[in-house]
């Protein structure tokens, strides 16, 4: 696999939050960046200070080299098309972090709406598929190593309450990962998985405006602080490193000790 400085990454999600942070993170390790989401702008519900510039924009105001491409990740097609663009835009992508989340909000099984979950499938597990499936297909065609990174959760290790579609979703990703990781290994393609406890981000939002919400998660997680992105993006970086060149199908939490209970 190329240096760090060579590679060129896609990062999924990347206008707001984990993903942003991962971007940046990534860029800073002189990577060139392929910013993928919805659309380019940051959430405006989100805690970056620098919101009004999009990630992409950051990157290259730093003196990196990133893009932006509009990516539904619960579209197969459109991930197949990512990796096209990118390949033309920047050079042929090595690296990977599905991070695209969606967040069903708080409903206990007695009152999750069938949408939400199955809005939560779409994105949060099909969509990580689709990203699997799309770069390791890519890179054995390619004839090249990578590097592939799940952003999964705690809540797909242990369950949380009124989080039933999230949960199971994030689970599905966590045994995908390892399942994928078996399949890619003799292609020399790594691929893990992160599991974030509670992160600061804008997709949160909803606990950090419930005072007993966030009591609760305050009480949950044994660090000192909650977590932030950054936290997130120091753990993608290491993954995507040299120096884990031999690590594959492993978890890694990233949780201020939330599972280690």
């Amino acid at each position: 696999m190329s240096s760090e400085s060579q590679r060129i990454a896609i990062v999924t999600g990347s206008s707001s939050g984990n993903g942003r942070a991962i971007a940046l993170r990534l860029a800073e390790a002189g990577m060139s960046i392929m910013c993928a989401d919805l659309r380019p702008d940051a959430r405006d519900d989100g805690y970056e200070e620098d919101k009004d510039i999009t990630t992409h924009e950051l990157i290259v105001s730093r003196g990196g080299r990133a893009a932006f491409h509009t990516c539904d990740v619960s579209q197969y097609e459109q991930f197949t098309e990512l990796i096209t663009v990118t390949k033309d835009a920047l050079g042929t992508p090595t690296v990977l972090v599905n991070n695209a989340g969606y967040f069903t909000g708080l409903h206990s099984i007695f009152d999750e709406p069938e949408s939400a979950f199955d809005s939560a499938v779409a994105v949060n597990l099909k969509g990580v598929w689709n990203g699997c499936k799309a770069m390791a297909t890519h890179l054995r065609a390619a004839g090249v190593p990578g590097r592939i990174i799940n952003i999964a959760s705690v809540g797909g290790l242990v369950g949380i309450p009124q989080e039933p579609a999230y949960c199971a979703t994030k689970g599905g990703v966590v045994n995908l990962t390892r399942a994928v990781a078996l399949d890619c290994a003799p292609h020399d393609i790594a691929v893990n998985a992160v599991c974030p406890g509670f992160i600061v981000t804008g997709m949160v939002r909803e606990f950090m405006d419930q005072p007993d919400v966030l009591e609760g998660m305050r009480a949950a997680t044994p660090s000192t602080r909650f977590g932030q992105p950054k936290d997130v993006a120091a753990a993608c970086a290491f993954l995507a490193s040299d120096e884990a060149e031999w690590i594959t199908g492993s978890v890694l939490t990233v949780d201020g000790g939330f599972t280690a209970k």
